[in-house]
């Protein structure tokens, strides 16, 4: 019966990444709703740490700074491996700010240099609820 119950606990662990994967269709969506509320672009945000992300796209991640600081980051081409990238990070060489000058997303053994910061109303796209279509 031990046995059992590790080998259905292995199996869910092993099952769930694919259960959350998001495939370019759903990526593409995120992105859409994202560029709905995203600003002009700037030039750098200030960055204590990453909150969370969410890649939308080969070459696009929505990084948060804070609960409510949402930026929707485009790196620069070619950056093989972002889209699939279990997990990512982003420097920080000006001290507490991120600069599409001088910073890069980084995953695994890969970085992309940052070619465009742009702010998100996270909260207004909170309040305006889910994107129905």
């Amino acid at each position: 019966m031990r046995n059992l119950l590790a080998a259905i606990a292995l199996a869910a662990v092993v099952a769930a990444p694919a259960a959350f994967a998001q495939t370019r269709a759903t990526q593409q969506k995120n992105l859409e709703r994202f560029e709905k509320y995203a600003g002009a672009p700037i030039d750098e945000f200030d960055f204590w740490s990453l909150y969370k992300y969410q890649r939308v796209g080969p070459e696009k991640v929505v990084v948060w700074s804070t609960i409510n600081d949402a930026y929707l980051i485009s790196v620069a081409k070619p950056c093989a491996g972002l889209e699939f990238a279990r997990g990512i990070g982003v420097t920080s060489k000006q001290r507490r700010i991120v600069s599409r000058k001088f910073d890069y997303v980084t995953f695994g053994n890969g970085r992309c240099q940052i070619a465009e910061i742009r702010p998100i109303d996270y909260r207004q796209m909170l309040k305006d609820g889910p994107d129905e279509k």
